[in-house]
This record gives C-alpha cells, structure tokens and sequence, in this order.
C-alpha cells in the first residue's frame, strides 16, 4: 500500500516547529543510519542492506518518516531515489549525528583499552607533505596512544569530507565563497610552482626554453580541480597558449612523482612536494618561471563546532611544522 506523502507547504498535515523539533528529538539512531544510507546509496534496497533490514520495512520505515515530518525526504525515480531540498538538510543531520556517533563509540573503547581519543583529519597530499608528515610526528610524541586518521587527497574531497562531519579539521584551501562561509580558515603557507623534468633529461640540455618548446613534450597535470593545475592553465592562457596534447591526469602524487621519474614528463607541481626529489639529484627545476602562487593553504574547521582537545593539539602542531618549514602565508 502507497503511503501518501504531504507537501513541504500547504498542507494542513505539516507539523509546526515545536512539533518538528520535537519530532528530530525522538529520531531513533536506526532511523539516522537508514536516512544516512539512503542518501549515500539513492537506492532503496542498498540502504536496507546497509541497516540489515528488508526493503518492505525500509520502505514503511521511509513512508512513516516522511509522514512524521510532514513533508517529502526523498524524489522517486525509475532506478532510485534523490533528496528533495528540505531532504538533504534531513540526510545531512542524519550523516552528522551518525559520524559523532560512531567517533564517540570509537574515543570510548580506545579509552577502555588504555588510549587517549581518535582524531580524524583531512588533509590535501599536494600541499606541503612536510609539514604534515613533522605535525604528525609532533603530535604522536605527544600523545602517543592516540588513534589518528588521515583522510583525503584534493581540495574538493577534503572540503566534502569537512562538510559531511567525516573528519574534524581539514589541512586544505578554501575552494571559494561556499567553503568561506562553512569553514573557519587559518593560513599556514604560501607555496610556489616549479616546473621538473628527471635528470638527464633532453630539455635540460636546451639553451632556450619558453612554452611553445615545453608543449612538445608530454606532460603529466594535476587534476582540473588542484589549484597547481589551475595556476598552470592560468600562465599558459597568459601566453596566449593552450594546454598540452599529449598529457596524463592523475590525482596521486605518488603516481605523478613516479611518472616523471619514469618518463620524459613535464609537470607544474608545488615545490614543497617535490623538495626532497630535487634535493636528491632526481629531479630538475627547468628554468622557466611560474610568477604567481599558489594560494594559501591552512587549517579548516566547521564553524559554530568547538575542536576536540586532540584537534586542537594538531591544529598547534600544524602552526609549528609550517613556521619550520615555509614561508608564513599572508594574513
């Protein structure tokens, strides 16, 4: 049997505030997982799997939410389901509650069993390994039993994981005006753009280089959404030249070091993920410069959410790795 479904406004079924929040305060943690599944999977027998129940009880579990809030959750589509716009608030309160949930259930038995907490953090590989590699180190000496994770690898999957509580404090860069007014920013470094070749490389024999030259050689680029490929599309639309046709696009830095290692690619790469192979003889800066930075990156947070001590304690080690290692970033 259909449920019926009642309109987001204008309909006499549609419960007031007090109503909704009493309603959000009696929402079971079943009915969180399932809500947060749902919108996960946009497949209604995928989420039942995902909570261990049948697709009829998902189904009524869904009809009977929907009832109670008094508007539609979820669109119904052919091959599944999508959130309607008052639905996506729902799922993504679903997906907060259930991520603090599960860290709780996690920082509880760590302590149990003798430790002190779990941190989940994001952080972009691309900027500034170091420093995150010596805030790291930092922070284990000092807190030695902590459970710590690092999640991410680009700037937009670093700000989805932020946004959807997956992680509690992000090293990334602001992605634009939405990210500046979900996240608390604070800059730890500049970073500049060096274009490398392996040693032993033909163009580092070239008495004269400029774009048209470097174009003729393969390239291996960043992902269009790093902020190294889009200061490298800027310098090239700056000479009036397009983007290399012979290219490979990857979104591992360990994949792009090893294929410039490898083969005979051009890359525009931050200086700093590229230090310690240049310090080694590996890698050669070709003498043609970038002139802009890249932007700051630094330590985002959500706001109106205070940072557990050990984030805090992170978030202090960052600030020392950065002043060691680079060039303050401009307030």
């Amino acid at each position: 049997m259909k449920h019926p479904i009642p309109q987001a406004t204008g309909d006499a079924l549609a419960p007031d505030a007090d109503v909704l929040s009493r309603l959000v305060n009696r929402l079971r943690l079943k009915h969180l997982k399932f809500l947060a599944a749902l919108g996960e999977t946009l497949v209604l027998n995928q989420a039942a799997r995902l909570v261990n129940t049948s697709q009829p009880a998902a189904t009524k579990m869904l009809a009977d939410l929907e009832t109670a809030f008094g508007f539609a959750l979820f669109e119904r589509h052919p091959r599944g389901v999508r959130p309607t716009p008052l639905g996506q608030h729902v799922v993504g309160y679903a997906r907060s509650i259930q991520n603090t949930t599960q860290a709780f259930a996690a920082d509880i038995e760590n302590r149990r069993l003798g430790g002190h907490g779990q941190l989940v953090i994001g952080a972009i590989m691309g900027a500034a390994p170091d420093v995150l590699v010596r805030a790291v180190a930092d922070l284990k000496q000092r807190r030695p039993l902590l459970d710590l994770k690092i999640m991410g690898e680009t700037s937009d999957e670093v700000s989805l994981l932020l946004a959807r509580g997956e992680v509690e404090l992000a090293i990334g860069r602001l992605a634009g005006p939405q990210d500046e007014h979900q996240f608390n920013f604070t800059p730890l470094a500049n970073e500049t753009i060096v274009l490398v070749v392996r040693k032993g490389h033909p163009l580092l024999r070239q008495r004269k280089l400029d774009w048209p030259v470097l174009l003729a050689w393969p390239w291996v680029l960043q992902a269009p959404s790093s902020a190294a490929r889009q200061l490298l599309e800027s310098a090239l639309a700056g000479a009036s030249v397009g983007l290399p046709t012979n290219s490979v696009e990857c979104t591992s830095v360990f994949g792009l070091l090893q294929l410039i290692l490898k083969t005979d690619s051009v890359a525009a790469l931050s200086e700093s993920i590229v230090r310690d192979h240049i310090k080694a003889g590996l890698f050669k800066v070709l003498p043609l410069a970038i002139a802009q930075q890249l932007a700051s990156f630094g330590i985002m947070s959500r706001k109106g959410e205070a940072l557990s001590q050990a984030a805090q304690d992170f978030a202090r080690c960052l600030e020392r790795a950065a002043a060691a290692s680079l060039t303050p970033a401009s307030p």
